[in-house]
């Protein structure tokens, strides 16, 4: 319902401004300017699709393999001690433990298929422990501001938008993705536990998230010492043997559980053209209406009144081209990934505002998405601080992108 509201107001937006200036400023070119880049977007659309098939297929065959060999089941008993900590309202033994951490891992592994109906089976779960059966619970809150934290261990779709837009090397933003949502989900965690009252400096929690954090900040330490060719070798460097590593151990995983690793593959890579055929249409109405939008001029508009606040506050501005697509992510992700591809369009898919939109996919999640769909599938109306937890867990991870795409690319 928000996409669609949105996607309206671009193009009435983009119609009323090139009416002023048809008639205002006598500019007789943004109307055919308009139309034909709702022709050559369309066809963007349409060839980025089609070119992600391969890609998508062997991303989607590798995690289907990972997924068989148990890697999920792993991730979740290593979960297991600080989400008991952080759910302490659910009862010790109770099976929505199991589907809460199934559903997280799945979310780290970027395996959507699997990771929406465990979360909505979880919710189930939730819903049956709770005692106000209209209004959201404290575990079914901390639960979804994980989700739309966006942890993600392995941003698949963002590396093979990027290959497809050709950059140099679309791995370079592993790293820097990584260290922007832990950002988001550590102030999810912290903003939700502030709400919910919940200890925080026990000692699995700080070992955790504070052994955590200390990671964080050596490797942001780490790279703040070296020059900018030798940051992008050695992210770039240690992106690629991180996932070469991802891929073994998932066909070890595979290997140990007596799986065809094969077949699994060949059954995941499947989904990839099918994944691909099935974004055509939502790719091509949202870079249309991106297209339009800012061929009549009103997103320059948008942008260069952001520039210039932000310059007249005595800040680098360098980062406000990316910005659309860290303002569509929580409204919908079709949208952001749109606003993303259109931004490595127009300024080149290694540029910094290139990187930078995404490194903002990546850092979030679809806040308002999850919430209409997890809540609405238990009949939860009254969602009590959730939106705010979420909206600040975004907050976070985009002010952390800015500062790492600075310290990395700027």
């Amino acid at each position: 319902m928000v996409l669609n509201y949105i996607w309206i107001a671009f193009f009435i937006i983009a119609f009323v401004i090139a009416l002023v200036k048809l008639v205002f400023l006598g500019d007789f070119e943004v109307f055919p300017a308009m139309m034909d880049s709702t022709f050559s977007t369309s066809k963007t659309a349409f060839e980025i699709s089609l070119g992600l098939t391969g890609v998508l297929s062997l991303w989607l065959g590798i995690m289907k393999i990972g997924e068989k060999g148990g890697v999920v089941n792993v991730l979740a008993r290593i979960l297991s001690p600080i989400f008991v900590k952080l759910f302490p309202d659910i009862p010790k033994g109770h099976p929505v433990t199991g589907s809460i951490f199934m559903n997280i891992a799945a979310n780290m592994l970027g395996l959507d298929n699997a990771a929406t109906p465990l979360g909505l089976k979880a919710m189930e779960q939730l819903q049956e422990l709770n005692t106000k059966k209209d209004t959201a619970s404290n575990p079914m809150i901390m639960f979804l501001v994980l989700n739309t934290s966006g942890l993600t261990l392995i941003p698949i779709s963002i590396m093979v938008y990027r290959a497809q837009m050709g950059a140099a090397q679309p791995t370079d933003i592993f790293i820097p993705i990584l260290l922007a949502t832990f950002f988001s989900t550590l102030a999810g965690i912290i903003f939700t536990s502030f709400y919910q009252k919940i200890n925080l400096l026990n000692r699995t929690i700080l070992l955790t998230l504070g052994g955590a954090a200390l990671v964080v900040a050596t490797i942001i330490w780490g790279f703040g010492q070296m020059d900018s060719v030798l940051m992008n070798k050695v992210s770039t460097s240690s992106a690629n043997i991180l996932l070469m590593l991802i891929i073994i151990a998932f066909i070890l995983a595979g290997i140990k559980k007596k799986v065809n690793v094969y077949d699994a593959f060949i059954e995941g890579a499947k989904d990839g053209f099918t994944t691909a055929v099935r974004i055509i249409p939502y790719l091509v109405a949202i870079l249309v209406a991106i297209g339009v939008f800012r061929a009549s001029g009103a997103m320059d508009m948008l942008i260069d009144g952001v520039r210039w606040s932000v310059e007249a506050c005595g800040g680098n501005s360098d980062f406000v081209g990316a910005l659309p697509t860290a303002l569509m992510k929580p409204l919908s992700g079709s949208g952001a990934r749109g606003m993303m591809v259109d931004a490595m369009t127009t300024y080149g898919a290694d540029s910094f505002i290139g990187r930078l939109s995404c490194i903002f996919q990546g850092s979030t999640d679809t806040t308002f998405y999850i919430l209409a769909v997890y809540f609405g599938s238990v009949g939860v109306v009254k969602t009590r601080h959730a939106v705010a937890c979420g909206l600040l867990a975004d907050l976070a991870g985009v002010i952390a992108a800015i500062a790492i795409a600075y310290l990395f690319f700027g």
